[in-house]
Order: structure tokens, then C-alpha cells, then sequence
């Protein structure tokens, strides 16, 4: 027997963004189940109209009526969707800015783009990862992208939005986590052959946990 559920079945695993941990994905999965619910309804009641359109017995036109479905469907919907997606949006839009963090410094990663792999830079530490992150949980981390060759994309769905890499500029990302825990992340832009398998991970660590990692990734 069909279940609705089966629906869901996408809504969670390790590149789902329905699954956040932390606040910029968690902005980014509310955006996406309100503009789901909203528009759904919408779809409803297109759905509803258009049945009751093709019902409706011939001969009972009305222009007032027709000027009414004109105004209403082509001008006020539109107008009340496109308000309504703003005043969601922009508010969530913000709350992934790599804006200063309430309390102390955000951690600062130097993360580069190649064909067909990431090259993670502490700065502070003089430690470089390849395809490896780790990031303390509950800290703001702000990733300063760039790329060495072409456009790519970094993307780690569970932790925030994603962002391009582009040839002589520098985007930086909002990523946090909430929790410890292992999470994927994948270049999410069409970048050459290999582009598929340019993927890579990120450790969030306790506090105290990511410090001796630290002190151990820089041989202190």
C-alpha cells in the first residue's frame, strides 16, 4: 500500500540540507519547508479552481467576475507570494552572512579549490588538510573560498548554504555546528571530469577535543 511517507524517504542522510545542524542550515531548511507548505497550498487551490472551471455550466459568464479572477489570480496572488517570500527570505538570507559573531572571534579557514580536490588552511596553526575539516562545535567558523583553476562550489548541506569558488576572489561562508559528529560535504558546482568524486569531510569536535587536535595537527 502507498505511503505518504515515502515522500520523506530524502529528508535526512549525510548531503540531505532537510537535516540541519547548525543555524545557517537550519535558516536554509525552514526557508525550504515554508516555500514548500506555501506554494503546495497554492497548487491546491489552482488545482480546485481549475475542476470547478471545467464543472461550471455553460452560459454563466460574468465579466465583473472574470476582471475579479483576472485582478485576484494575476496581480494579488502574485504580489501577496512574492511579499510573502521576502519577508521569509531576507531574514533568513541574513542569518547566513559571516556576520561578527555575538561573542568572540570566528574561526578563520582558508579553504582552495582545485581539480578535483580541497586544500583546508589554518592560518593561525600552519596546518594544511587535504579533502579534511575540523571545526569546534558551537563556534562560528568563516570559510575564505577561493579556487587555484575553475569554478567550484563548496557545500556542506547540514551545516549551512552553499558558496562558489571563484578564480580571484575570495567569498567566505558562515558554517557552525550544534553538535560533534562527522558530515559530508561535495562540490556542488560542474567543475570537469572528476567532479562528482570532489567531495570531502568535516569533524566537529568538542571544544576541549577540537584544542588537542590542534595542538597535535601543528606538532605542538
Amino acid at each position: 500500500m502507498w505511503c505518504p511517507t515515502a515522500l520523506l524517504t530524502a529528508c535526512d542522510g549525510p548531503l540531505s540540507a532537510l537535516d540541519p545542524v547548525g543555524p545557517a542550515a537550519r535558516a536554509a531548511a525552514g526557508l525550504w519547508w515554508g516555500m514548500f507548505l506555501y506554494f503546495g497550498l497554492v497548487f491546491v487551490v489552482v488545482v480546485a479552481l481549475w475542476g470547478y472551471a471545467m464543472r461550471r455550466r455553460q452560459g454563466t459568464d460574468d465579466p465583473r467576475m472574470q476582471r475579479r479572477w483576472i485582478i485576484g489570480g494575476g496581480v494579488l496572488l502574485p504580489l501577496l507570494s512574492i511579499t510573502a517570500l521576502l519577508a521569509v527570505g531576507i531574514p533568513a538570507g541574513h542569518r547566513m552572512l559571516p556576520l561578527p559573531p555575538e561573542s568572540g572571534p570566528a574561526l578563520r579557514i582558508n579553504v582552495t579549490g582545485h581539480q578535483w580536490w580541497w586544500e583546508m588552511h589554518y592560518p593561525d596553526g600552519g596546518i594544511t588538510l587535504r579533502n579534511e575539516l575540523h571545526i569546534p562545535v558551537g563556534v562560528p567558523v568563516d570559510i575564505h573560498l577561493t579556487t587555484a583553476d575553475v569554478i567550484h562550489a563548496f557545500w556542506v548541506p547540514r551545516l549551512g548554504g552553499k558558496l562558489d569558488a571563484i578564480p580571484g576572489h575570495t567569498n567566505v561562508l558562515r558554517l557552525q555546528a550544534d553538535m560533534p559528529g562527522l558530515y559530508r560535504g561535495q562540490c556542488a558546482e560542474f567543475c570537469g571530469l572528476h567532479h562528482a568524486h570532489m567531495q570531502f569531510t568535516v569533524t566537529a569536535h568538542a571544544p576541549e577535543a577540537f584544542e588537542r587536535w590542534l595542538q597535535e595537527a601543528s606538532g605542538d
